[in-house]
């Protein structure tokens, strides 16, 4: 018996924003997509890069409302309005063999079921989260401890949960928004940053640095939604494309996340030689590891019975990524 696929009779134009450039990784996730969508259906997939339509608070809004029907935002800035996603902050939780990255991302139930829930809540459809990669962090001077943070002006995302744990970690943290970071880095408003390695190639920031530490606290992670009015008004067809392209896209990104930090190091290195990659010893992050356990208390005391629930279940898919 021949099968045949049901192509949508209306051809719709979908809006997806991301908080990146289209060279990016969400921009090369949403590409994927797009590609998918478009070459099994009559839709069009319009992508809108970062500073198309505002920060990443604006494009949060407008998915919201509607205006968007996709768009990719990090936990960092969707935390202030669903508190339990800091989760995903957390320094010294996620974790870092490959193996297992990909495992968690893929099977996750405080991902795809716990979070799905409280997304919805928000009237947004959760549909993935993917890893962008190990975070970094750029400064100034050399440091290898707490002490070496102490009175630094570290630019965050604007998540209470950061900010926690820059204060935790000895520096003080300063929420700035995205387009800011480059300037007030040269003018030393700041004088560090951390972001994930790709984008600190691709925005320039080794520029106006001259250390990049990495202290193994977190994996840079960012949400797949729709708008759910949207999506449940959407034909089952659509809804099995979107789900198809979804899960074609991740697959996807979660290795190719791993080649771009690998490039992304070489390319700043060639760019400024004199840049210094420091990673610290696993006695030199022991005092960082230590101090992630009030981050985590301040986790819960933030989000109450809820956020307890969804750490301890965060844990068990880690374990379950670890021991698979």
């Amino acid at each position: 018996m021949q099968l045949f696929i049901a192509l949508p009779t209306k051809a719709d134009t979908w809006r997806y924003a991301i908080e990146e450039s289209l060279t990016d990784i969400q921009g090369v996730y949403a590409s994927r997509f797009k590609k998918i969508i478009e070459e099994n259906s009559t839709h069009k997939v319009l992508l809108y890069p970062f500073g198309t339509l505002g920060e990443s608070t604006d494009l949060l809004e407008q998915a919201q409302a509607g205006l968007l029907q996709f768009v990719d935002q990090s936990p960092g800035f969707i935390g202030t309005l669903i508190p339990e996603a800091q989760v995903f902050l957390l320094p010294y939780v996620l974790p870092e063999k490959h193996s297992e990255i990909a495992y968690f991302f893929k099977h996750s139930k405080t991902i795809h079921q716990t979070f799905h829930k409280l997304y919805g809540e928000q009237d947004l459809e959760l549909l993935t989260m993917f890893p962008e990669g190990n975070v970094a962090i750029t400064t100034r001077e050399v440091f290898r401890s707490k002490a070496g943070l102490s009175g630094m002006k570290i630019r965050v995302m604007s998540s209470p949960l950061l900010i926690e744990t820059y204060k935790a970690f000895g520096a003080v943290p300063t929420p700035l928004p995205t387009g800011e970071i480059f300037g007030a880095l040269q003018t030393n408003m700041i004088q560090g940053q951390e972001n994930p390695w790709f984008y600190l190639e691709s925005a320039k920031l080794y520029e106006v640095s001259n250390v990049i530490t990495e202290i193994g606290h977190n994996l840079y992670t960012t949400a797949v939604m729709a708008n759910k009015k949207f999506y449940e008004s959407s034909t089952l067809a659509d809804q099995a494309l979107i789900s198809r392209a979804t899960k074609a896209a991740t697959d996807f990104i979660i290795e190719y996340q791993r080649e771009l930090e690998v490039s992304a190091k070489l390319t700043i290195k060639k760019s400024k030689p004199n840049v210094q990659y420091i990673t610290l010893t696993d006695a030199e992050r022991e005092p960082f590891r230590q101090s992630a356990k009030k981050v985590q208390s301040k986790f819960i005391e933030a989000t109450g019975p809820s956020g307890k629930a969804i750490l301890k279940q965060l844990k068990e898919d880690l374990n379950d990524a670890k021991n698979r």
